[in-house]
């Protein structure tokens, strides 16, 4: 669905995990990637963070989409039939206070939210339902039982367009105004906070910082910041003050916030 908002017709192509998507990207078997990074209720999405790191992949876009949860089942089901609902973990969590009301239901991980409907319509089941966008239903030929099951009305998923760094950027694209970057800093007193003291003094709005382990490197972190910039100076000002104090530091993408 994002994918779809943002580049219009496209031909999208399935992928059952995170890393072959990456895989496909960066060995030019699609143009680029739509992903999910960040939730309003759930938070970052960590895998796609550590995923950004050790590819040499570029964000060109972002957009924001509400987020609607539906159970959804194979057409004829009724609600009292479904006695499992499968789904990503990230939905389920999202759903909560629907799902604990559905007495005698198990609920079950799966690995993609529109993948559950298709599961449940490849395997003819009758007893199971899905959590899924609306599209997903219309998608596999399943029904939605119930609409808008989250907690939360205002849950919303922050997507991006992912592409090889080394192509050229897509012709129409907005102005950027916001930059994604990792950073390692050197592991002594004070280092963190001299490089978020640059990106003040360089006059960018941070907007937001993740943390994920180095691997192999216990207790130490690669850091993740958005920030805001309104001309291109104060950008390389600002990844310039960051490297005066990193130990390495990689620009994932600028592009306009969404």
């Amino acid at each position: 669905m994002a994918a779809l908002e943002m580049l219009g017709e496209v031909e999208v192509v399935p992928c059952t995990v995170s890393a072959e998507v990456f895989d496909s990207v960066r060995a030019g078997r699609v143009d680029g990637a739509v992903l999910p990074i960040e939730n309003s209720l759930h938070g970052s999405v960590s895998e796609h963070y550590d995923l950004l790191f050790e590819n040499d992949i570029r964000i060109d876009r972002e957009t924001q989409l509400r987020i609607r949860h539906n159970l959804i089942a194979a057409p004829g089901v009724k609600l009292e039939d479904v006695r499992h609902v499968i789904s990503h973990p990230v939905a389920l969590s999202q759903c909560r206070k629907y799902l604990a009301g559905m007495v005698g239901v198990s609920v079950m991980p799966f690995y993609d939210t529109a993948g559950s409907v298709k599961h449940i319509m490849a395997e003819e089941l009758r007893d199971t339902a899905g959590v899924a966008p609306a599209l997903a239903a219309e998608e596999y030929g399943a029904e939605v039982l119930v609409t808008g099951i989250e907690d939360h009305a205002e849950n919303f998923t922050r997507f991006h367009l992912l592409r090889r760094a080394g192509d050229a950027v897509l012709d129409g694209l907005p102005e950027p105004n916001k930059l994604s970057v990792a950073f390692v800093v050197e592991h002594r007193p004070g280092t963190l906070v001299a490089a978020l003291q640059g990106l003040a003094e360089a006059g960018v709005d941070l907007t937001k910082i993740e943390s994920r382990p180095v691997p192999g490197k216990p207790w130490e972190y690669v850091f993740y910041v958005d920030f805001r910039f309104d001309s291109a100076e104060k950008a390389d000002a600002a990844l310039k003050a960051l490297k005066r104090e990193s130990s390495m530091v990689k620009e994932l993408g600028r592009y306009r916030a969404a």
